[in-house]
């Protein structure tokens, strides 16, 4: 059976905190380790009421302390908006209080508009354009190779497993050039899918950490009993999605019976677009999906995303989804 992982954006829920989406993760975490998925990621996103994942490595320290074998890691760190020997550190940190299980996951996107970019005090127009020299350094703070004269402690030597990321053929570029394995955020951004990973898996340049390309999918994955069910738990994520797009994030809602039919034609073709790579259903229905997408990219790996109102409604989600693909 294809591996799979779960990527979690840490939903703050209508009428709670971010407390209890950074106690629901950690619940999460623990059905996923339960239930044999391989990874567990968290994304940044900074200055949205509706997710809790901003400072991502604290949250990854929480993750770690509350389970024991999955692999820990970011999906990913908006490296512009970071210092590279600032997140040597803390990665390094991270693997010293869970070696072996740390992932870093690197992508380009801020993950912020340019308010928060001054915040951050980046000047995201020149540090995105230094995005490869960056992960180049911060590689090399964790690897030692080669020397750039500085060491980062704890940092050097760690065993952090690197990915890059991205929804955009410079993504996939980047990961040949340099031999990194790619994840492919196609659970959000589709269009490239097919294109990019071709181009990866043509460009790929061996090393020694890695010596084939390797390739993880996202996918938007809710099951429950009955494609009725799921698609009714889905209605969450939908509306969120739709305030996104309409430039009105907000806390994560309770779902909606017949939503999609609420909505005017532009905002369902712009659901129905970004869900191209979903499994939504039943188990049979996802089983189903997930092996059309598997076909199709011939991923190594799979990422499943997708938020539901009730935290219980997700860990019942990855329960199904496991022992309908196993």
């Amino acid at each position: 059976m294809i591996p799979l992982s779960v990527l979690d954006l840490v939903p703050v829920r209508e009428g709670s905190g971010p407390a209890e989406a950074l106690a629901e993760a950690a619940l999460l975490a623990k059905a996923a380790e339960a239930a044999g998925y391989k990874r567990f990621w968290v994304a940044e996103h900074h200055a949205m009421e509706g997710i809790a994942g901003g400072a991502t490595s604290v949250v990854l320290a929480h993750i770690g302390n509350a389970t024991a074998r999955i692999r820990i890691g970011s999906g990913g760190i908006m490296l512009p908006n970071h210092n590279p020997f600032v997140i040597a550190e803390q990665f390094g940190t991270l693997d010293a209080l869970f070696p072996g299980r740390v992932d870093l996951g690197l992508g380009r996107a801020p993950g912020a508009d340019m308010r928060i970019s001054q915040a951050l005090r980046r000047d995201l127009a020149r540090v995105s354009e230094q995005f490869p020299q960056d992960v180049l350094e911060l590689r090399a703070l964790l690897t030692g190779e080669p020397d750039i004269g500085i060491r980062a402690t704890p940092g050097l030597g760690a065993r952090v497993e690197m990915w890059m990321l991205g929804s955009s053929l410079f993504g996939a570029q980047l990961a040949a050039a340099l031999g990194l394995p790619f994840a492919f955020a196609s659970h959000f951004a589709p269009d490239l899918l097919d294109q990019a990973l071709e181009v990866y898996r043509r460009q790929f340049r061996p090393t020694p950490a890695l010596e084939h390309p390797h390739v993880m999918v996202a996918m938007n994955v809710i099951a429950a009993d009955s494609d009725e069910e799921a698609a009714l738990l889905c209605t969450s994520m939908d509306q969120s999605f739709v305030a996104l797009r309409t430039g009105n994030p907000g806390r994560l809602k309770p779902p909606v019976q017949g939503y999609r039919q609420t909505l005017p034609p532009t905002a369902l073709a712009m659901l129905e677009h970004m869900r191209q790579v979903s499994a939504i259903g039943s188990p049979a229905t996802v089983a189903d999906a997930v092996a059309r997408v598997v076909e199709r990219t011939g991923a190594d790996e799979l990422i499943v995303s997708g938020s539901t109102f009730d935290p219980a409604a997700r860990r019942h989600s990855l329960d199904l989804t496991m022992k309908a693909l196993a």
